[in-house]
């Protein structure tokens, strides 16, 4: 039986002024929320990022330690990553898995094999090539976190998004062996699924899901709202307080979980 006390009100987000952390693709979208948000509250952060546009400008809107240009599929470059990790933040607490692509909208008679890899090495090996680098730095630190980004499409089927589901539905096992494997040495580890998240890829994946049923754009739209018990689409910042919340002093006994962000997507 726990013998820590109740927490109370100003204990919640504590902890995570110091923290070393590295958050991919967080130059921008979820990631760019993500690193702003716990910049905000104290936390050290290095992102990598593929588009040099988004790591020109990252630095100038939040506070960071070092902006890298990093493909996570890239086994040389997630190497390079990881040596600016130690030498800029001497240590890690935090991995956050966030990069991501949405891979291609098909029938699975008509995607090519080479954007079904791709999907799958950006959505899945990254975080698994990111996390063996990652686990003895915080090893190192006596604990920590790891936090990766499966998604709604991790938890329902997705017909005309096969690759991108079947990442995400694999982030959640990764997710769940890794929180037996490393919870012994106090490190938690959590898989976030956002759902229909507001900015430009949510709108090019709806045009191309249009586009491939033969409706309007608006249409469509409205099919994906339709889906969701809020009847609204998820902002990145949603996103980014429950990492925050993970992260901190209040989230020390949860480890394993598959979380939404979504405002309850019934089905995709």
């Amino acid at each position: 039986m726990s013998t820590r006390a109740p927490a109370s009100a100003d204990e919640f987000l504590t902890g995570l002024k110091g923290q070393r952390v590295l958050v991919t693709a967080g130059a921008g979208g979820i990631g760019f929320a993500i690193a702003d948000t716990l910049s905000r509250l104290g936390a050290r952060i290095v992102v990598c990022d593929v588009s040099d546009e988004a790591l020109a400008a990252a630095p100038g809107k939040i506070g960071l330690v070092a902006a890298v240009k990093a493909d996570v599929s890239r086994d040389e470059d997630v190497d390079r990553l990881f040596e600016t990790v130690e030498k800029k933040l001497g240590g890690l607490d935090a991995l956050i898995n966030n990069a991501g692509i949405a891979g291609p909208t098909g029938g699975v008679d008509e995607i090519d094999p080479a954007d079904w890899r791709r999907c799958i090495d950006i959505c899945l090996t990254g975080q698994f090539l990111c996390a063996r680098r990652a686990v003895p730095l915080i090893k190192a630190a006596g604990g920590g976190s790891i936090v990766s980004m499966s998604s709604a499409a991790g938890r329902h089927g997705y017909a005309f998004r096969t690759p991108y589901s079947a990442a995400k539905f694999g982030v959640i096992g990764f997710t769940q062996s890794l929180a037996k494997e490393l919870g012994p040495h106090a490190i938690r580890v959590n898989a976030i699924l956002p759902g229909i998240i507001e900015g430009p890829r949510i709108e090019g994946v709806i045009s191309a899901r249009a586009k491939q049923v033969g409706i309007s754009h608006e249409e469509m739209t409205g099919r994906y709202l339709q889906n969701i018990s809020l009847r609204r689409m998820t902002s990145p910042y949603d996103v980014a307080a429950m990492v925050a919340f993970l992260l901190s002093d209040a989230g020390i006994n949860i480890s394993g979980q598959s979380l939404g962000v979504d405002g309850n997507v019934e089905t995709l």
